[in-house]
């Protein structure tokens, strides 16, 4: 513990310059947020033309029908449109709030409610939770009128939304108070270990972030998505009996197996599963069931197993806490410094002994640049496990001496062209955008692939 103590005081004395250098941070903010918002509407520009192409690529023409591939692109567009619009919206809101001081008068009215509680500015956790509850409503406050057009416009134009006005509401609403009623518990927890260890806070909060994670794999399936969404043991049935065969062959710890009624939102796809490494459960949403063919629905999940099986989800763990190590690792040089609090409009009796949170929170604009490249490198881990995860289930054949998996990559194949017709996803991508948004290969790339894993499997039989 002492050697990791020692180095990370070697990085702060680096970072020295902070809390002694007058440097115009909100300056630097201002202007990295908005070039990380010009690329990215410079991408959705370099997309954009796709859009009004009139025929799908040639690996994917059989697949999709003049009508259904115009649809998509129609979709795409506007989608792309809608998006350029919202993020030079959201952008400027933000940079207003900066330009403006919102963050120091939200500080301010934070602890006028609290001395309306009948407590003093001396209980800083207490300000905080009320800080981040008046910063979480004055910016999403501003982009509701999009969250409305995106749900009951856009979505319902192309006949995708299932929501109604009062579900609408009624998950807003929802939403806000669990924000409330585990955001508040975690913030206190998080700044009362700032408190506790002090300068040697790294590995501490490292232990409270993981611990808070694991808790929230049991809650949000059993307690938070149930208030949202109605879970149901799958019917018995071809479906069903498919996929415990398989999780029984796998050895995977399969507990419970859902569907969720995602068709009441939405008309969109997917199924995933979650749990503990002992205890796991798997969800289809009703809308795969009814828009793909049992064979194929196994065949996602095989995918899916092919994630566990290769602990994918532990590795992206282990590479999210990596990066969440290095944050904290940079944060305590700005965590005492003044001058940094004061380059945001915060006036000297704030900044003269800087809550942790406004320091946590200005540091993290600071970091804008970085995660933007962050995230192309996220995504293209997350790439290599697609891939590995669909060679998977092309090699159950393989794998568990199975003669009736030998069609496994074909029917993925299948699987993921009704997804994409279904949803009517974009198959002309940019590589550059696909590179920064994207988390999955492209639906090309996926299907060259599994052409490519077939040979493999082959070779292996002679």
């Amino acid at each position: 513990m002492d050697f990791l103590h020692n180095q990370l005081a070697v990085v702060q004395r680096q970072l020295s310059f902070v809390a002694t250098d007058s440097i115009d941070w909100q300056s630097y903010v201002q202007a990295f947020s908005w070039i990380v918002c010009i690329f990215e509407s410079y991408l959705l520009l370099r997309q954009y033309p796709l859009y009004s192409k009139t025929a799908p690529p040639p690996a994917l023409a059989e697949h999709f029908t003049a009508e259904v591939f115009a649809k998509s692109q129609a979709y795409g567009k506007d989608k792309a449109k809608f998006s350029l619009v919202s993020g030079l919206y959201k952008q400027t809101v933000d940079s207003l709030m900066l330009h403006y001081g919102a963050y120091p008068w939200a500080w301010n009215v934070a602890g006028r409610i609290v001395g309306k509680m009948g407590y003093s500015i001396d209980y800083e956790i207490l300000q905080s939770i009320a800080f981040s509850a008046v910063v979480y409503f004055a910016s999403s406050i501003p982009s509701l009128p999009f969250n409305i057009y995106s749900t009951f416009v856009l979505e319902e134009k192309h006949g995708f939304n299932k929501t109604t006005p009062s579900l609408f509401v009624t998950d807003l609403l929802k939403g806000w108070g669990i924000g409330f009623v585990i955001g508040a518990p975690f913030l206190a927890a998080f700044l009362w270990v700032f408190k506790w260890a002090g300068d040697r806070f790294v590995p501490w909060l490292m232990a409270f972030l993981i611990t808070f994670q694991m808790i929230m794999v049991i809650l949000y399936p059993t307690v938070i998505q149930p208030l949202f969404n109605k879970l149901s043991p799958l019917a018995e049935g071809e479906l069903r009996t498919r996929i415990e065969s398989l999780a029984t062959k796998l050895k995977f710890p399969l507990k419970h197996l859902y569907e969720i009624d995602g068709s009441k939102r939405s008309s969109h796809s997917n199924a995933y599963f979650f749990g503990l490494p002992w205890s796991k459960h798997i969800v289809i949403f009703d809308t795969l069931i009814k828009q793909s063919k049992a064979e194929e629905v196994e065949a996602v999940l095989a995918h899916e197993l092919g994630h566990w099986y290769y602990m994918h989800p532990t590795k992206m763990l282990l590479v999210s806490q990596f990066h969440i190590f290095t944050i904290l690792g940079l944060f305590p040089a700005f965590m005492h410094a003044p001058l940094f609090l004061r380059a945001f409009g915060f006036d000297k009796q704030v900044a003269a002994k800087p809550p942790t949170i406004l320091a946590f929170m200005l540091f993290q604009m600071i970091l804008i640049p970085l995660e933007a490249f962050v995230g192309i490198g996220m995504n293209i881990v997350s790439r290599k496990f697609e891939y590995e995860a669909d060679q998977f289930a092309c090699e159950l054949k393989d794998r568990l001496k199975a003669e009736d998996m030998s069609n496994m990559g074909d029917r993925l194949g299948r699987a993921l062209v009704t997804l994409h017709v279904k949803n009517l996803s974009t198959v002309w991508v940019d590589w550059l955008y696909s590179a920064y948004h994207h988390s999955h290969p492209t639906l090309t790339e996926r299907l060259k692939a599994l052409e490519m894993y077939k040979p493999t499997s082959a070779k292996k039989e002679l």
